[in-house]
This record gives structure tokens, sequence and C-alpha cells, in this order.
């Protein structure tokens, strides 16, 4: 579903050596998995090296097996698998939990240093069964927003209409047309999942509000701080999503970890923004009629991405060991959160599946575009998976805003910058309470937690007037209706700035670009807690032809082949061996790539360019990715002498 890449049209061709064939539905999901150590032109950070870069001390490791191992379906086989791993390396290693995605959660007893979490991270690894192991580990929602001074931001909630303050809204340089956008479509019969801190009473928000749950484990403190107290109410999971405060007092969490002395509201703040209600009074969401289902995340300290992974899951639908089935899944998960970092195979297996669940999911394009060295969306974890829909800030003038990531961003959205004023912020409910909460209130600000939700509600206006849109069909029509961007936007702003009535027209009137589709099967080698393939892209390419088509016949001609530029946003997916070759047109950098080895888990490959003068040689192990170029090779499975590659 992304559309930041380039499209690198060509076609592929496969030439078969020993019979590959390219695999039926070549159009599937990319999973950003791990590399292997010894990947020299990587398009992920190497891991384990990031436990000791952009970590810090974790205290779990998440664990995915391959489809076929016992542990994939055992829990007394990970045990055991487990038990022998912590005699090997001398740690204290404990199975705590099974993920709805079907991974395994570890338990490091505590947080642990980075050179002793390398050491079980290899030991894992060093079994065959195992697909993947990645640090447990995330961020609250102060990483990614700009701090604001609370009370000269807020509005307070005595009845007046402060509609006009929401030029996001109705601005017809910088807003998204929204106002006539509800002459269509209010979002009524869409539930919107917002995974954040959780939600406070407002009299806005109250009666679009469906139950929720609380999915923060962390709830107790010990010694040193290990067992930190990141939910804030006194227990851990439970049903009750409301908000206690995301504030964390002296010695609360561990060191390490940055926390506020004052809570943020920032679910309850995010929430209105998607569907506060049209009561005439205080403000109103993009979706005004939608419903908000609040999941709680987000805490005190830094929220293990376990939790947010299970969040997914049980918000679109899937189950979660321990955890009540939903009973009314989202169409639409808002992410308003993020981390600096590549998606992991666990949060992209979360993502694929929800996805092939049906539920369209937007991120937060994150807020490090003012650093020395900004960065691109594709450097911020949940941002940088595969079928999300990633989000960029602009502000009041209709410039990309000073602080939002940009690049591999599919679309932008007024995120506003209080710099010169406060109400050039998003304006949207609030609590006046310091720390628990208090009264309601209404709060400017700013950021791409702003942005997300307004695309949020967006999808939930478009999925009210026609149901059956997928999450591909969504993004399409978003980006297909979107406005040129007002301003600059330095780095690209994805398809440009959001148009809610321009989109919602389009839709009504079935006039979107979207290819319709249908979620197929993953591969059967794809380990447990690896992504499964999502609903087709917009033009997607014809299915891939059969054996009998000519691939795989071992007649050593070119098979027929495969656009890129009509994979675009995916990835085309192929089986093949050693001695196999791809051929290419170049426009990637790479004119063919020759399959050198597969064995063991691992698959080495040659890319030429300038007819063969130019030569780059990697190999990587399954599940994982590599870039030769700008060619990325994602290795999905192996299973003895063949392979499943995507290329993009």
């Amino acid at each position: 579903m992304k559309t930041h890449r380039k499209s690198r049209r060509g076609r592929i061709f496969v030439a078969t050596a020993l019979g590959t064939t390219l695999l039926a539905g070549a159009v599937a999901t990319a999973m950003a998995g791990e590399d292997s150590p010894g990947s020299g032109n990587s398009a992920v950070p190497a891991l384990p090296k990031s436990a000791t870069t952009g970590i810090g001390p974790v205290s779990g490791l998440i664990v995915g097996y391959k489809s076929k191992a016992r542990e994939a379906h055992s829990d007394k086989a990970v045990r055991k698998s487990i038990g022998v791993a912590a005699a090997k390396t001398g740690e204290k290693l404990s199975y705590e939990r099974r993920l709805g995605i079907g991974a395994a959660l570890v338990s490091l007893g505590a947080a642990q240093p980075a050179k002793d979490v390398i050491k079980v991270m290899n030991q894992l690894r060093a079994d065959a069964d195992v697909a993947y192991v990645v640090p447990d580990s995330q961020a609250p929602a102060s990483g990614i927003e700009p701090p604001l001074d609370a009370d000269r931001f807020n509005l307070p909630s005595d009845g007046t209409d402060l509609t006009s303050k929401q030029w996001n809204l109705s601005d017809p340089k910088a807003g998204m047309d929204v106002p006539d956008a509800w002459r269509t479509s209010t979002g009524k019969g869409v539930t919107v999942a917002v995974l954040d801190t959780g939600v406070a009473e407002h009299s806005d928000l109250d009666a679009n509000v469906v139950p929720g749950f609380d999915f923060i484990s962390d709830h107790g403190t010990g010694k040193d701080g290990e067992n930190k107290d990141n939910a804030n109410d006194g227990d851990g999971r439970d049903s009750d999503a409301s908000d206690p405060g995301s504030f964390a007092k002296d010695g609360q969490c561990p060191a390490n970890e940055a926390t506020s002395p004052t809570s943020s509201w920032h679910g309850t703040h995010v929430a209105g923004i998607v569907a506060a209600a049209d009561n005439g009074k205080g403000t109103v969401g993009v979706a005004p009629d939608a419903k908000i289902q609040p999941i709680r995340v987000l805490g005190s300290c830094i929220t293990p991405s376990s939790d947010i992974i299970d969040a997914i899951t049980w918000a679109s639908g899937g189950s979660v060991p321990g955890i009540p089935d939903n009973t009314t899944p989202a169409k639409v998960i808002n992410m308003s959160l993020g981390l600096d970092g590549r998606c992991t195979p666990p949060m992209q297996a979360a993502v694929d599946q929800a996805v092939q669940r049906g539920s369209t999911i937007v991120v937060a394009a994150g807020n490090q575009g003012s650093k020395k060295a900004p960065e691109d969306a594709r450097n911020f974890d949940w941002a940088s998976c595969h079928n999300v829909i990633p989000v960029a800030a602009t502000d009041r003038a209709g410039d990309r805003a000073f602080y939002s990531n940009f690049g591999s961003v599919a679309i932008a959205a007024p995120g506003g910058d209080t710099t010169n004023s406060p109400e050039d912020g998003i304006l949207s409910t609030f609590n006046s309470g310091r720390t628990a909460p208090a009264s309601e209130n209404f709060h400017f600000e700013q950021g791409t937690s702003q942005a997300a939700p307004e695309i949020s509600g967006l999808a939930a206006l478009m999925l009210s007037v026609n149901p059956k849109l997928t999450p591909a069909q969504i993004e399409t029509a978003i980006q297909a209706n979107a406005r040129p961007i007002p301003g600059k936007c330095e780095g690209g702003c994805g398809a440009g700035l959001a148009d809610a009535a321009r989109t919602v027209e389009a839709v009504a009137k079935g006039a979107s670009s979207a290819a319709t589709g249908s979620p197929s099967s993953p591969p059967s080698d794809s380990p447990s807690g690896s992504p499964s393939d999502t609903p087709s892209s917009p033009a997607a390419p014809p299915a891939s032809p059969s054996p009998s088509d000519g691939a795989g016949a071992g007649t050593g001609q070119a098979a027929t082949g495969t656009d890129l530029g009509d994979c675009f946003h995916n990835a085309c997916q192929v089986e093949v061996s050693a001695g196999d070759t791809i051929g290419l047109d170049g426009a990637a950098g790479v004119d063919e790539l020759r399959i050198d080895s597969v064995s063991g888990n691992t698959v080495a490959f040659t890319g030429s360019s300038g007819n063969g003068a130019q030569q780059s040689s990697d190999s990587q192990s399954a599940p994982g990715r590599s870039q030769i170029n700008n060619l990325v090779v994602d290795v999905i499975s192996v299973d003895g002498d063949q392979a499943v590659i995507r290329l993009s």
C-alpha cells in the first residue's frame, strides 16, 4: 500500500536454470525484516547492532518461529527452547506470553545491558526454527510530540462554538475542505481505533466513544525501576481505556527513559480530531458521527512494542491470548506514536494481519524534521512499515511544518505550527489536569500526531459512503484526489495535501481508481509472526503465470515478466533457486540479479549493472532485507534449495 517508493518501471524476467516459477499473486507485502550481520548495504539497520545504537537496555525479546516449528504451536516447546538458551548464556530467561501474531515474548528478568541482550539474541538465532529475534521496545507520545505550554494553549469548555478556530478543516489554502465533505458523509457507522494514552471524559467525545481496552502490561515498581509503573492506574491489562494521566513521578520509570511530570492528554486530543461530535459547541472532528474506540498503549514510561502489536491485532478483530475478543472491530486504526528505527518483523506482521482483516492503518510520520540531520519517515518505526498510510504535517501557510518528517510518506495533512501563535496549531479536546484528570477543556497542539487523525477521520468519511473499500483503495483515493502542497515541502510530502471534499465525492460516485482485490494467503513457509499477504494494491498487475506459461519449464527461456511499475507500493514476489537470474531494465541500478546459492537459511546473490561491468554481491538470511543500489531484496523464506524473495 505504501506509495513513497519511486515507480521503477521495467519487467522482471526469470530465466529458469533449476525450474524456478513465479508465484501466483505476485503482488505482496514486503517484510521489513532484520539484515544478516554481514549485509554491507542494508536497507534496514542490522540487528543485533540496533540493540546498542537504537534501544539501550531492554527487558524483553520478541521471538518469531517458523510455521513448521513446534514452538510456533506449543508453549511447552517455547519454554524448552528458551531454557536451552538460558543455560548456554547464563541469563535468566522466561516465557512471558504468546502475542496475537503468534510470536513469543521472552522476559530477560530485568533491563539488561546491550552486550547481554546481543548474547541472548545470538543464541536464540542459532536455533534453525527461529525466524527472527528483536528487542521489545517502543516510546511514549512524548517521543514525537513537541512540548507546549499548557496554559497559553488552553481554551475553556464553556459552551462556545470554537469551530471558527479550526482552520485545518476549512481554510481555503491550507485546510482540508472538510465541511464540504460533510454534505455527503459524516462518518456514521464507522469505528476508528485510537491507539494512544486512552481518552479522558469530555462532553464533545462521550457520545461517540465505544468500549476499548487498556493494553499496557507494565504496572508495578521494583528494585532500581526494573519493573516500571507504566500503566499509572494500579493494574495491568483490562477493559478500562480511560486516561488516568501520563505523568511520571520521580523514580517511577527507569532512569534511561524520558518522562514528563505532567500529563499529555494526547489520546483525548487525537480522538477529538477524528470524531468530536457536531453538537454546536466546542470543536468538531473530521468525522463527527464516527465512533472512537480508545485503546490504551501509551503510559508514563516507555511502552514495549509487544503491547502495541497486541493492540493492533485486537483493534482489527484478531484474537489475543487471554483477552476477550473485540466485539466492535475498527475499520480504521490511528497510530500517532513511534520511535526512531525501522519496522521490525513482528511490527510488520501485526500490520499485515490487521490490513488483511480490512483495517486501514494511519500512522504519524514523526517529528524529527527539525533535527540537524532531518529524517525521512522511513527511519521512523511504525511509519516505515509497509501497508500503512504515513502522514506528514503542514502548517497554516501550507508549507511542510518545520518539525515534520518527510519523504517516505503517503499524504500530508495540517499539523500546525505554534511558533508565532497558539491559534496556528490544531485545536481539539483536552483536559485541564496537570497530572490526574480534572475538568474538560480544549487545547492547541502541533505535530504529525495531529495530522494523522485528520486522515483517519477522512478514511471514516469514505467508509461511511462505501463500506466495501479496501485499505489499498482508501489510500489510492486519498492520494488521487489530493491538492498540490500550497507552499514548500523539502524532501517530499507524498501525493500532496489531502482534500476531504474531493475524496469523499469521488468515492461516493464510484470514481476511486483503486482496483478491487481480496487478501491472498501467505507463503506456506512464512514464520509465525511474519506478515501475511494483504489486499491487492491499486492497479495490481495480472496474476503471475503458472508453470505452464513457460516460467519454470526448465527451458532457459525468459518467463513472462511482471511490471515493476504496476507493483509500485508492493513488491513482486518470486520463488528462486541457485543459478536463477532475474533480468531488470536497470532503472533500480541493477540490470540483472543472479542467485548464487540457497543454503541453510540464507540466500546469496549478485547484482550487476552496465552489461555486467559493475557487480555487487550480498547475502541475506530469512526473513530479512538487503539492498543493492536501489533494488530492495526481501528474503521471505527458505525451504531446502528454494527461497521466496520479493523485489521492489
